[in-house]
């Protein structure tokens, strides 16, 4: 099919997706049809209650804060089991409202335990909003007609959907690339959960079974803050703010719901049953104590917390620079002083931030700056990777990064391996003492077993930074392009240099050798040295065509008895051995296409 074909193709199904609306008065049947099939029975309100110290910690908070001296509780969500079991439990023992904002929310076995968690909620007489990004929020028609349809304490809302469509197809969305670019690009990135107005969970997880370590191929390294204190009532404005926002949808009234519920012979399906793994991890959250004990260990008592929240102004035309995530962000990154750890799964800087950088490395004692990134071999994105790959002289040389990739097959992560289900039918590690109580629930941490062993990879998806050891910032943002100027996103900064300590102590670990690849300038060839860093430099400016065979920086492994040293020591070259652009990734598939990235990408920078 030519170009000129698939063009005129594209505008048709836009056109035809515009023409398929339902009408207003169907649409208001179709309404009716919800409203009138929603249970307003409350079941087992205060029997079905159970305690829990997670939930208190946002009453004794609010309790010892005043406007002067705010106090919080504020608990590090690292593994992706805690992260799961948390949201878990604060919704079992919600008493008022749960307000859940996410970008992705898919329907496998974490998706269907939440929701069934969600639902559960509501049939006590919990008010439940959940706000999800309209292209990643369990896009089945079906389902929505069934959530629509379920209780009055129940509420679905989608952002900005296109077409007014819960799911799109294929070619709608090529006809939305080509027709509709922005609207397309504009999606709510963030990732929130608020009970009764006192606790928060916010972070980079989306609810998917690779955020929680429930994936036997492929997991995510990421991080969540759990929240307790007057920061969280700036998390509910903000979710406000989006829940009420004409682009926020609900969803009886998207076209392709609006046919299921219209459809007398279309019975929405009631969701399959849970799991044994599931089913183990609600029993193991409804134990509010041992809960509180397996997390406790991660939890730190702090004075300020700033919530920052981009609103759905950002998406106005008028508005495209009003990124308030992304100021607070420069604004405390630009009172570094002495180090700036800087975690992100997609190193692609936008232009603030590269002005930023170059700022601090000007500097006449320019702070030390390292960053935790994917490799290739690890990253879900590798036309990301690939502009990344493209400025790692810009990185390295002018902005003084020290640059660590993440190892698929990492030495040392806190990821479950028992809860991927990659050693099912295989002996499994001993279980540490202190978790050995939950182990029957959902498994154990760590172990003899290599991740690659198993086969299970992992991914960095953690959004997070630390300035001098005394401010410590997670969030959804990823400090790109896209992060800036199209999606919406959210983050935590919390002053206090304990906690700062423990989440720099979290991205040092995800740096350390066994885990990371350092990222440094490849060995100087013998002759025409200089020649060859100018035709790179070169070639990188280019918008397209950089085919310079040479890059300027190589990957690193460090060798046996050696300590991890900086590419700036002048022992580094003793100690470590280059272990290729793209280490253990199949060059006849994804480097080639890196390549090919690199060579005509640079044009994506701003979408990225």
């Amino acid at each position: 099919m030519t170009g000129l074909r698939r063009l005129c193709l594209a505008g048709a199904v836009v056109a035809l997706a515009a023409c398929a609306h339902i009408s207003p008065p169907q649409h208001a049947r179709a309404q009716a049809i919800a409203e009138q099939a929603r249970d307003s029975r409350v079941v087992c309100a205060e029997g079905c209650r159970i305690e829990s110290p997670l939930l208190a910690l946002g009453d004794g908070a609010y309790a010892a804060s005043t406007p002067a001296q705010p106090h919080h509780a504020v608990m590090l969500l690292d593994g992706g089991q805690d992260a799961l079991l948390a949201r878990l439990h604060l919704i079992r023992s919600a008493r008022t409202s749960v307000d859940l904002q996410i970008f992705h929310f898919e329907e496998d076995d974490a998706g269907r335990v939440v929701l069934a968690a969600l639902q559960d909620a509501a049939r006590r007489g919990v008010r439940v909003r959940l706000l999800m990004d309209s292209l990643n929020g369990l896009g089945d028609p079906v389902l929505q007609a069934r959530l629509a349809g379920f209780h009055r304490n129940f509420e679905v809302r989608l952002y900005n959907p296109l077409f007014r469509l819960s799911r799109i197809a294929p070619l709608q969305y090529f006809g939305a690339i080509v027709f509709r670019f922005r609207d397309l690009n504009q999606r709510m990135h963030n990732k929130l959960m608020v009970v009764d107005g006192r606790v928060a969970i916010v972070g980079g997880r989306n609810i998917e079974d690779d955020y929680f370590d429930w994936d036997s191929q492929y997991n995510y390294r990421d991080r969540d803050l759990l929240v307790a204190g007057p920061a969280t009532a700036a998390m509910t404005a903000n979710f406000e703010a989006f829940w009420n926002h004409p682009r926020a949808v609900p969803a009886s009234q998207l076209d392709d719901v609006a046919r299921v519920l219209l459809a007398p012979a279309t019975r929405p399906p009631n969701p399959p049953p849970m799991t044994a793994r599931a089913a183990a991890l609600v029993a193991a959250a409804n134990d509010g104590r041992a809960v509180f004990a397996r997390l406790a260990p991660h939890l730190f008592q702090v004075g300020a917390v700033d919530f920052y929240g981009d609103f759905p102004a950002k998406h106005d035309a008028s508005q495209k620079e009003a990124s308030a995530a992304s100021r607070a962000l420069i604004d405390v990154l630009d009172g570094t002083e002495h180090e700036l750890l800087l975690q992100t799964p997609y190193l692609v800087m936008s232009r603030p931030a590269r002005q930023l950088f170059r700022r601090l490395h000007r500097r006449e004692k320019p702070p030390r700056v390292l960053v935790s990134t994917n490799s290739l071999a690890a990253t879900d994105a590798f036309p990301v990777y690939a502009m990344s790959h493209k400025y790692k002289r810009l990185y390295l040389r002018e902005l003084g990064f020290e640059i660590h990739e993440y190892k698929p097959f990492p030495a040392d992560a806190p990821i479950d391996l028992v809860a991927t289900g990659a050693l099912d039918g295989k002996p499994a590690p001993p279980t540490p003492s202190a978790h050995r109580e939950f182990s029957d629930h959902f498994g154990s941490r760590g172990g003899p077993v290599p991740l690659k062993t198993a086969g299970v990879r992992i991914g960095l998806h953690a959004k997070s930074m630390v300035v001098d050891e005394r401010i410590a910032i997670v969030g959804s943002h990823n400090f790109d392009p896209r992060s800036t100027d199209y999606n919406t996103e959210n983050l935590v900064v919390v002053h206090d240099a304990t906690f700062a300590a423990a989440l720099a102590a979290s991205i040092r670990r995800d740096m350390e050798p066994g885990n990371a690849w350092t990222i440094a300038p490849r060995p100087r060839l013998p002759v025409l040295a200089q020649v060859n860093y100018n035709l790179g430099k070169f070639s990188e400016k280019l918008p397209i065509f950089d085919v310079w065979p040479w890059p300027y920086a190589t990957s690193y492994e460090i060798k046996p008895g050696c300590a991890p040293l900086p590419p700036s020591d002048p022992g580094f070259a003793a100690c470590y051995d280059p272990a290729g652009d793209f280490p253990e990734v199949n060059l006849s598939l994804k480097g080639v296409y890196t390549r090919i990235l690199t060579v005509f990408g640079a044009g994506l920078v701003p979408i990225l």
